[in-house]
């Protein structure tokens, strides 16, 4: 039918978009992908660490008023 066909022309066209703009990416160099890699990790590591500090003084605080 008419609508498949319109459709089909849409999705097309999206994927040929989606092409074109993957090929103006900057794709990082293998140096940069560790040192990211490394930074991601080490930001994740810390932000684990204040919630557990965080979590254990509020448990803390709330155990004094509660029992």
């Amino acid at each position: 039918t008419g609508t498949n066909k319109g459709t089909a022309k849409k999705i097309g066209g999206f994927f040929k978009g989606v092409k074109a703009e993957v090929k103006k990416v900057s794709w990082p160099n293998k140096k940069e992908l560790v040192n990211h890699t490394a930074v991601v990790i080490a930001v994740c590591a810390i932000m684990a660490l204040l919630v557990w500090i965080l979590d254990s003084g509020l448990h803390a605080l709330l155990s004094l008023f509660i029992g």
